[in-house]
C-alpha cells in the first residue's frame, strides 16, 4: 500500500488529496503566487536535498521584490521541508513551496489579503523523455519578459505565462522545447531552464543581464565546471551561434543536464550529448547521490 502523503501548509501537515482552495482565490485568478522547485535524491536509504538553503533563499527574496510577508523565516520553511520529506517517506522527490494570497474577494488590490505558504514533496523522475538522447529546440516568437516589464529573476507564477506561450509553439511546431531571446536578440533561456553552449571548449552561457532567472542548478554546473578546470563566460550570446556551437544543454531542477542536439531544424555538433555536456552530467549526478565529498555541502541528508 503506498504511503500516505502530505501537504504542509500555513505550519500544518494536512492530508495530500484535502490540500484546497477556493475557486477565486486570488493566486489562482491573478497568477500573484511565487513558488520553487527543490530535488531531492536517494542516498543510502535516505534523502539528500539539493542546495536547500539556496532554494529557500531565493524563495524568501522572490516575495520580498513582491511585497509579500510569508510568515516565516529562511530557518522555519527549510524545517518544514526537512519534515514533509521524512512524513512522506520519500527519496527521489521534487519539492514545491508556493506561497499564495489565500483570498477570494474579487479585485487586483492584494492590501490586506492573507498571504498562505503551502509545500508539497511529490515523487519524480526525468522531466523530458528523451533527456538521455538529447532533445529538439526552436527559438520561439516570444520574447522573455524583462524588468521593465516583470522582474525574471523572480520565481513567480505569473511570470511562467511568457514561457507556456513560448513552449507550447515549440511543441505544436514538432520540437521539444523553446529557447527564448531577450527584446534585443539576444539568447535568453528556456522556458524554465538555463541554457549552455560549448564554443571552442569553453562554456558558455547567457549573464544575467540577459534577462534569465539566476538558476540554482546554473551556478552549480559553472562551480563544477570551473572545478573541473573549464573556462566559463557569461556573457551576451547571439541567435546564431546557437547553430554552430559544438554543444548545447539545458540546465534546471527539473531538467537537471539535458543536452539539446538540434535547434531550428539543424544539427548541433554530432547530433547526440557532446563529451563535455556528459561529464558535466556525470560529475552532477554523482555530487547529487552523495558521491563526491567535495560538494557534501550542497546536500542536506533527510
Amino acid at each position: 500500500m503506498a504511503t500516505k502523503q502530505y501537504i504542509w501548509q500555513d505550519g500544518k501537515f494536512i492530508d495530500f488529496n484535502n490540500a484546497k482552495v477556493h475557486i477565486l482565490t486570488h493566486s489562482l485568478q491573478y497568477g500573484s503566487g511565487i513558488f520553487e522547485g527543490i530535488r531531492a535524491y536517494p542516498h543510502g536509504g535516505r534523502a539528500a536535498i539539493f542546495r536547500l538553503k539556496e532554494h529557500v533563499r531565493r524563495f524568501v527574496e522572490t516575495a520580498k521584490i513582491y511585497s509579500m510577508d510569508l510568515g516565516y523565516d529562511e530557518e522555519e520553511l527549510s524545517a518544514a521541508i526537512i519534515t514533509l520529506v521524512k512524513k512522506n517517506r520519500l527519496q527521489q522527490c521534487y519539492i514545491r513551496p508556493f506561497a499564495y494570497y489565500n483570498d477570494s474577494r474579487i479585485g487586483l488590490s492584494v492590501e490586506g489579503k492573507k498571504v498562505s505558504v503551502a509545500i508539497a514533496a511529490i515523487p519524480f523522475g526525468n522531466y523530458f523523455e528523451n533527456k538521455g538522447k538529447g532533445i529538439s529546440c526552436k527559438v520561439s516568437s516570444w520574447k522573455r519578459i524583462n524588468s521593465e516589464i516583470m522582474p525574471p529573476h523572480a520565481k513567480a507564477s505569473g511570470n511562467y505565462r511568457n514561457s507556456i506561450l513560448a513552449s507550447s509553439e515549440a511543441k505544436a511546431s514538432g520540437a521539444d522545447e523553446a529557447i527564448m531571446l531577450t527584446s534585443g536578440g539576444y539568447v535568453a533561456e528556456g522556458p524554465g531552464e538555463n541554457i549552455f553552449l560549448v564554443m571552442k571548449g569553453v562554456l558558455v552561457t547567457p549573464s544575467p543581464r540577459s534577462d534569465i532567472l539566476i538558476g540554482i542548478t546554473r551556478d552549480s554546473i559553472i562551480k563544477l565546471a570551473e572545478e573541473k578546470g573549464l573556462v566559463v563566460e557569461e556573457r551576451d550570446v547571439h541567435r546564431e551561434e546557437l547553430y554552430i556551437a559544438e554543444e548545447i544543454f539545458f540546465t534546471g531542477t527539473a531538467a537537471e543536464l539535458t543536452p539539446i542536439i538540434k535547434v531550428d531544424g539543424k544539427k548541433i555538433g554530432l547530433g547526440r550529448m557532446g563529451p563535455i555536456t556528459k561529464m558535466l552530467s556525470d560529475s552532477f549526478t554523482k555530487i547529487v547521490e552523495g558521491n563526491d565529498d567535495g560538494f557534501n555541502d550542497w546536500l542536506t541528508i533527510v
